[in-house]
């Protein structure tokens, strides 16, 4: 492998597993019933966004270099019905999807990088590919942040320099 795919593909899982623990960061702060909540009828709750998460996680990356990320039984819309009740059962889907992603990215190699997959019918690289569902990936965990934010209010514990105390951070 040269240095250059060995870097990127380091990178990327590294990128991959900065969200993972941004967001449960948040999920560590939070009750079951708070990570059920949602700021208004339009909005979706962390819990929902998990669903959604892992089951686009596992559509994309079973059998990733091989099939359309898009499998026909996924069944996105049911991934925004908030039917998760127990934080057992919320934190369980959230690992489900990571899993196969993880387990993909493992399995990658140099000679796969420029290989063609399809999502949704479209070609893409497998740098594309993974390049798309970071940036996919790191939209949903902002939303859940703030989200999570939202729900704490005062309580909020910060995943960052605490407002006020930059200058502690040079």
């Amino acid at each position: 492998m040269s240095e250059l795919e060995k870097v990127y593909l380091e990178e990327i899982m590294g990128n991959y597993k900065g969200l993972k623990k941004q967001a449960e960061r948040v999920f560590d702060q939070l009750s079951t019933e708070e990570l059920s909540w949602t700021p208004n009828e339009e909005s979706n709750s962390i819990a929902i966004l998990i669903k959604h998460m892992s089951g686009n996680m596992k559509s994309r990356w079973t059998d990733f270099l091989t099939t359309d990320g898009e499998k026909p039984d996924r069944y996105r819309d049911n991934e925004f019905i908030d039917d998760m009740v127990t934080r057992e059962h919320i934190l369980n889907v959230w690992e489900e999807g990571w899993d196969v992603l993880f387990n993909t990215l493992d399995s990658l190699t140099e000679a796969d990088l420029l290989k063609t997959v399809f999502i949704r019918s479209e070609p893409h690289t497998v740098v594309q590919a993974l390049q798309r569902q970071v940036i996919h990936y790191a939209a949903h965990v902002g939303q859940i942040i703030y989200i999570g934010k939202l729900a704490k209010n005062k309580e909020w514990n910060t995943l960052s320099i605490p407002r006020g105390k930059s200058e502690d951070y040079k």
